[in-house]
């Protein structure tokens, strides 16, 4: 037996009577209201990667946005670790989890710069002027540098001026063709980070 009293009867009887009419005078709810949304993401376009920072090497998701029309660029909207990458298991650092900040930085660099020896800023150059000159600086210290033989006499072919790192992000598919060829060079410095 419920026990009211007659102010609270009053109450429940007053709203169930006031939301009957209601409902009588068409305010019930539309079936417009109780579709289902669409899920965020849905239009976007996915892509697996790996977080740049450091050698844990987590997998992420990147969500864009852009047809790939010709005046649509497409932009990074949303990123999360992905649940089906053996390292981190959809899980990301803090670091990881702000990626975003680090691709919408106004600071971030995304064309190489040179600072000419003596000057105090730095010039923006293209990717072909970059990688000749670093060929063409590898090319001058290895003629310059390169050891064929040890004070024995023995051929070693040794170049010990100048060393390679292999990023965090590359596999270990990456890493090894790297070696092959750095080491193809006589180079003898060379590491890797690779946990992918």
């Amino acid at each position: 037996m419920v026990k009211m009293n007659r102010r609270q009867f009053f109450k429940v009887t007053g709203t169930t009577l006031a939301s009957s009419s209601l409902a009588l005078l068409g305010v019930a709810p539309t079936p417009a209201m109780a579709e289902v949304r669409q899920y965020k993401l849905a239009r976007m376009k996915e892509t697996r990667n790996t977080c740049p920072y450091c050698s844990v090497a987590c997998g992420v998701l990147m969500y864009s946005l852009g047809d790939g029309a010709k005046n649509a660029h497409p932009r990074i909207m949303h990123i999360e670790g992905d649940p089906d990458h053996p390292v981190n298991r959809g899980t990301l650092c803090p670091k990881g989890a702000g990626l975003m900040d680090f691709i919408n930085s106004p600071n971030r660099l995304k064309y190489p710069e040179y600072r000419a020896p003596g000057s105090d800023k730095w010039e923006r150059i293209s990717w072909d002027t970059a990688l000749t000159r670093i060929a063409r600086l590898m090319k001058d210290d290895r003629d310059a540098n390169f050891i064929e033989r040890n004070d024995k006499g023995e051929t070693v072919n040794r170049w010990l001026t100048t060393g390679m790192l292999a990023a965090s992000a590359s596999s270990n598919e990456v890493a090894y063709v790297t070696h092959k060829v750095f080491r193809s060079m006589g180079a003898l410095a060379f590491d890797n980070q690779a946990r992918v």
